[in-house]
């Protein structure tokens, strides 16, 4: 019986692609389902036998470690030249965004706030 290995629901195609290669060179079995149409299903990846499912664990273990190491050493570098993200380089980049998020985070704190308000009012 198949045993789903990894839900893809979250993963980057490039991380996605470089799983699968690892499975087949690894010589291990397995197939993917594809997310429905509707999001409800993310899709996945499947190993056939039970058998190989320790040592499909044990691989993509590896390999994750391998790609946090990877991505931890890029930011390490971006912090280090000055490209890393920011809030202010957000703000710089993207302002009109920003000025949304901005504002509907004050309408949502707005629209919960006002029970209290108009019962504040009403008691006065």
């Amino acid at each position: 019986m198949s045993k789903r290995l990894l839900s893809l629901r979250h993963v980057p195609d490039d991380e996605a692609d470089e799983m699968r290669a690892l499975l087949e060179t690894e010589r291990i079995a397995f197939f993917e389902t594809h997310p429905d149409r509707w999001g409800i299903s993310a899709g996945a990846l499947w190993i056939v036998d039970d058998a190989a499912m320790p040592a499909a664990g044990r691989s993509i273990a590896a390999y994750q470690a391998r790609r946090r190491e990877r991505a931890r050493a890029e930011v390490a570098l971006a912090e280090r030249n000055g490209t890393a993200a920011s809030l202010w380089s957000v703000v710089r980049d993207e302002p009109l965004r920003v000025l949304l998020v901005v504002l509907s985070a004050a309408a949502v704190l707005a629209v919960m706030a006002l029970p209290v308000i108009l019962l504040g009012l009403r008691h006065s």
